[in-house]
C-alpha cells in the first residue's frame, strides 16, 4: 500500500467516524436538554436501559431522507429521527427501534418508514421480539401521502408477526391520528404518566367538533388507557421503571411461537402445602377476598406479573411461574364487583387467553363466579358478544387448560371460566366449590315459586327449599359424581396438584380443524 493510499483510508475512516458520531450525537445538545427539560430520554438513552449493557447493534445508522420541498432537501440529518437494531435482554435477542423526537419531532417519513420496515422483517425472520419505543409526531406532513404509505407498511407487519413473535409497544411521548392503530396491534402497550399520550384526534379537534375541552392527558393519557379504555396494559410513573418492566416481561415470554417460556429454577418446593389458602379463602360464598392473595401464595415464591391491572378489575390475569415453567393465570376477583364477568372483563381475559395459546403457555383458570352482569347497559353494550369471545379464545386454545374451582361457579359464566365441556384437560375443585346454573336461592324462588306463594309461612317455605336445593343439587361432590370435576382436593394440596397437572400435559398436542382461520365475535 502507497503513502498515498494510506492517506486517503485515514482521511476515509476519519470522515466515517466523524459521520457515526453526528449521528450517534444526533442534531445538538439543546435538542437534547429540551428533551430532557421535559422530563424524557432521548432514543440511544431508551435504548441502554433497554437492552443488555454494550448489546445493541444499529442499522442504517446511515440513513438519510431524499424528500424536497418545504425546505426539507436543506435538512437531512442521519437516522432520519428513528434508531434501529437489536441486542439482547437477559442474554436472549430482541429487536428495537426508537424514535428521535429531536429529528423532526419523530415523525415519520418514507425513509424513516423503510427503517422501521426493515428491523420488523429482521425480527420476524429471526424469530425474536420487538419492542418499539414510541415518541413521535405522526406522519410527516411535508412528504404527503408517502409518509401514510409508510404507516400501513407498519400496519400490515404488526398483523403478520402477530401470535409469530412478540410484539411491545412502549409510548414515552406523543402518539396521534393513525399511528396509534401500530401500538393498538401489538400484544402489550406500556405507557408514562404526564409525559405520554394516544388519541385518534387530539384536545383541538375535540373541541371544534364536540365542544367538549379537555386535556391531552386527559384524552389519551396512561391513566386513561390503562384504567378506562384498556388500551394500555402498564402505567408507570418514569421511563426507567417502564423499561425495567418491560424487561421483565421479555423473561416471561418465548422469543417465538415455535420455542416454549424459558425455564427457571425455583427453590420454591413443587409439593409446598399451601395450608394459608383455607384462610385466605372464605367459606361463605358471599364474603370478599383478594385473589390475588390466593395467586401469591400457590406460584413460586410468590412472585407474579399482573396484565392490565387497572382495567377490568373483576378479572385477574398474570403470568406467573409454577416450578419453573411460565404458566397464564385467569381468575375471578371477588374483591371487585363480587368477581362478576361483564363487558370489559370477558375482553380482557380473552385477549390474554388468546396470547398465552399463541405463544404456548399453559392456562390455569381459577373460578369464584356468580355469573354474568345482569343489567340494561350490558346487554345494549354487547355482552352475549364480548362474552363469547371469551367463550370462543378458551374453546379455541390447545394449549394445557387446567381449571380449579375455589367457591361458587354459576350459570354460563361457568361455562365459560374454561370448563371441562369446553375443553379444559383438567379440572380440580376445593371442598367449598358450589357449581350450579345459579345460586340457591334464585334456584328455589324459580323452581318452587307456587308452593312459596301458597305456604301460610312463604320465608320458613323458601328457607326449607334453599336448602334442600343446595345439599341435592349444590354439593361439593356433585359434578364430580358426574364426571364434571376430575377431583376435590384440600385448599393445602393446590399447588402440587396443579403442578403435577401441567407436569402430565407438557407434551400435549392437540390437532385443529384444517381451515384457514376461524370467525372470532369480534
Amino acid at each position: 500500500m502507497t503513502i498515498a493510499t494510506e492517506a486517503v483510508e485515514r482521511d476515509r475512516l476519519t470522515e466515517l467516524a466523524e459521520i457515526k458520531a453526528l449521528a450517534v450525537d444526533g442534531p445538538d445538545d439543546q435538542a437534547t436538554a429540551r428533551q430532557h427539560a421535559k422530563g424524557k430520554l432521548t432514543a440511544r438513552e431508551r435504548i441502554d436501559l433497554l437492552l443488555d449493557e454494550g448489546s445493541f447493534q444499529e442499522i442504517e445508522a446511515l440513513r438519510r431522507h431524499r424528500a424536497t420541498g418545504f425546505g426539507l432537501e436543506d435538512k437531512r440529518p442521519y437516522t432520519d429521527g428513528v434508531v434501529t437494531g437489536w441486542g439482547t435482554v437477559h442474554g436472549r435477542t430482541v429487536f428495537v427501534y426508537a424514535h428521535d423526537f429531536r429529528i423532526f419531532g419523530g415523525a415519520l417519513g418514507e425513509a424513516h418508514a423503510t427503517k422501521i420496515h426493515k428491523v420488523m422483517d429482521l425480527a420476524l425472520a429471526a424469530g425474536a421480539p420487538l419492542v418499539s419505543l414510541n415518541d413521535g409526531a405522526g406522519a410527516r406532513i411535508q412528504e404527503g401521502v408517502t409518509a401514510l404509505a409508510g404507516y400501513g407498511g407498519i400496519f400490515q407487519r404488526n398483523t403478520r408477526a402477530s401470535g409469530v413473535i412478540p410484539q411491545i409497544s412502549v409510548m414515552l411521548g406523543p402518539c396521534a391520528g393513525g399511528a396509534a392503530y401500530s401500538p393498538a396491534l401489538t400484544d402489550f402497550v406500556f405507557m408514562v404518566r404526564e409525559t405520554s399520550q394516544m388519541f385518534i384526534t387530539g384536545p383541538d379537534v375535540v373541541k371544534a367538533v364536540t365542544g367538549e375541552e379537555i386535556t391531552q392527558n386527559g384524552l389519551g393519557g396512561a391513566d386513561v388507557h390503562a384504567g378506562v379504555s384498556g388500551v394500555a396494559a402498564f402505567a408507570h410513573d418514569d421511563e426507567a421503571a417502564c423499561l425495567e418492566d418491560v424487561r421483565f416481561l421479555l423473561s416471561l415470554l418465548p422469543s417465538n411461537n415455535r420455542e416454549t417460556a424459558p425455564h427457571q429454577a425455583s427453590g420454591d418446593p413443587a409439593g409446598r402445602l399451601t395450608r394459608a389458602l383455607r384462610e385466605i379463602v372464605p367459606a361463605s360464598a358471599n364474603q370478599a377476598y383478594d385473589i390475588r392473595a390466593v395467586i401469591e401464595e400457590i406460584v413460586d415464591d410468590g412472585e407474579y406479573f399482573e396484565i392490565q391491572p387497572h382495567w377490568a378489575a373483576n378479572v385477574v390475569c398474570a403470568l406467573v411461574r409454577l416450578d419453573g415453567h411460565v404458566t397464564g393465570v385467569v381468575a375471578n376477583q371477588p374483591a371487585a364487583f363480587a368477581g362478576v364477568l361483564d363487558i370489559n372483563a370477558s375482553e380482557k381475559a380473552a385477549r390474554f387467553v388468546q396470547f398465552c395459546d399463541a405463544f404456548s403457555i399453559p392456562l390455569v383458570t381459577l373460578v369464584d363466579v356468580p355469573g354474568f352482569l345482569p343489567g340494561v347497559d350490558q346487554e345494549h353494550g354487547g355482552i352475549i358478544r364480548h362474552g363469547a369471545k371469551l367463550l370462543y379464545a378458551y374453546c379455541n386454545a390447545s394449549v394445557p387448560r387446567v381449571q380449579l374451582i375455589l367457591r361458587k361457579a354459576y350459570g354460563g359464566a361457568y361455562i365459560v371460566m374454561d370448563s371441562r365441556s369446553i375443553g379444559a384437560d383438567v379440572s380440580l375443585a376445593w371442598p367449598t366449590n358450589e357449581i350450579a346454573v345459579m345460586g340457591a336461592e334464585g334456584a328455589a324462588n324459580v323452581i318452587f315459586r307456587r308452593e312459596i306463594a301458597a305456604a301460610d309461612d312463604g320465608d320458613a317455605v323458601r328457607a326449607q327449599k334453599i336448602k334442600e336445593y343446595q345439599s341435592e343439587l349444590m354439593h361439593p361432590y356433585y359434578a364430580a359424581e358426574r364426571g364434571l370435576v376430575d377431583d376435590v382436593i384440600d385448599p393445602a394440596d393446590t399447588r402440587s396438584a396443579l403442578i403435577g397437572a401441567l407436569a402430565m400435559l407438557r407434551s400435549k398436542h392437540a390437532g385443529l380443524p384444517s381451515r384457514k382461520h376461524g370467525n372470532p365475535p369480534l
